[in-house]
């Protein structure tokens, strides 16, 4: 049986992201995945996208893992435009005002596991197991894992980053705030007419909101368009052409006509947040604990701050010298991760529910809002830094 310091459960970037983060500690690290790290990317870009924002993305570079992103994978982002589709509002950033040279990253999911996998494989502190995890028993001292490969691994630490189904939470008995957002997010990758110069654009519909995400190829875009399930399965049964034109004719043809360069996909949203994170030899993080609605992009940029925040917490005991498994010394990144958290969960279900609808007043105020916003440098200035994680 092995005998490791941190077991973390769940191979994706946020997993990855804290393995790797706990290079050159003394902490031994295990990861256990249910599918290989590292997939081949097909020729294509992928759909599946996340916009990672300036703070995570230094991180990872200083971690050396963001270095091995290849650059036909991920596109900066310099400039943002948001509006309301039904109101005179809009408001944009530009990195240019904020003397950096970007406000983030749009990156193949795969593209950035790639990276993270190929660095932590680099890193003789940890070791990764492909299998999937069938018991767990729970100690203070020491949990172990019994695997589906009829091996087990003993911890200290038990790590949950298995995903918005984590087994972990499950097996944890850690309770489940659960609730259906009503919205179905259909993605796909659109070639366009106009090049989208590096611009993350999205619009405001009364049925939800439409995210143009660049990609490498300056005439490549990835779409997040959530719409309440009647309208998304509308819009799904329409043939390629139908799509593209009301696809269009929402975003107010900001780079011209657009065709579809890949299929469409879809999935329901669903806010899930964990009321306890933490038990005595193990905890989660990332979307075992939270999901969010991705009107803002933040669900990967929170998970992956949960991860940072917690290598720095166990680093800091180590060096210490304390017991860094210990649920006591564990209670305060518990409670900070939390509450960033619950903070963002209610704040998406604010913009949802203010740019949902028809209703009169909640256009005036919302076209009076992005226009204040747009007109206030201090206001201005703290949503571009909360937008690149600052």
């Amino acid at each position: 049986m092995q005998n490791v310091d941190v077991l973390i459960v769940g191979g994706g970037m946020v997993g990855l992201s804290l393995a790797c983060a706990l290079k050159n500690t003394e902490l031994t690290v295990a990861v256990v995945s249910d599918v290989p790290l590292s997939q081949t990317l097909p020729d294509s870009p992928t759909v599946r996208v996340s916009a990672i924002n300036k703070r995570n993305a230094d991180r990872l570079n200083l971690l050396g893992a963001w270095q091995h992103i290849p650059q036909s994978r991920l596109c900066a982002y310099t400039q943002m435009a948001v509006w309301d589709k039904d109101s005179f509002g809009r408001i944009a950033f530009d990195a240019a005002d904020t003397q950096t040279d970007n406000l983030g990253h749009i990156v193949e999911n795969q593209a950035l596991v790639n990276a993270l996998a190929t660095e932590v494989a680099s890193q003789a502190n940890v070791t990764v197991t492909e299998t999937t995890i069938s018991r767990i028993l729970w100690g203070d001292e020491q949990t172990v894992v019994m695997l589906e490969n009829n091996d087990a691994i003993a911890c200290k630490l038990l790590v949950g980053a298995d995903g918005a189904n984590s087994f972990v939470r499950n097996q944890a008995a850690f309770p489940l705030t659960f609730k259906d957002y009503g919205h179905t997010a259909i993605v796909a990758n659109l070639r366009c007419d106009e090049p989208h110069g590096g611009v993350a654009r999205q619009v405001f519909t009364p049925s939800g909101p439409l995210a143009l995400l660049p990609m490498a190829d300056p005439n490549l875009i990835s779409i997040v368009w959530s719409q309440e399930k009647d309208n998304a399965a509308a819009l799904l049964g329409l043939d390629d052409r139908a799509f593209c034109a009301a696809l269009t004719a929402t975003c107010n043809a900001a780079l011209g006509t657009m065709a579809l360069a890949t299929e469409r996909f879809h999935f329901p949203l669903v806010m899930r947040y964990a009321r306890q994170w933490l038990k005595p030899g193990g905890l989660i993080l990332g979307d075992a604990a939270h999901t969010i609605h991705p009107l803002a992009g933040q669900g990967a940029n929170l998970g992956m701050q949960d991860a940072f925040a917690l290598a720095d917490c166990l680093r800091d005991l180590e060096a210490a010298g304390k017991p860094f498994y210990r649920y006591r010394y564990l209670r305060p990144w518990e409670r900070e991760r939390k509450a960033q958290a619950l903070k963002m969960v209610a704040a998406m279900e604010g913009f949802k529910q203010l740019f949902a609808g028809d209703d009169p007043l909640k256009k005036l105020v919302r076209g009076v809002g992005l226009m204040a916003t747009d007109s206030l440098p201090g206001v201005k200035d703290r949503w571009v830094a909360q937008a690149m994680g600052l």
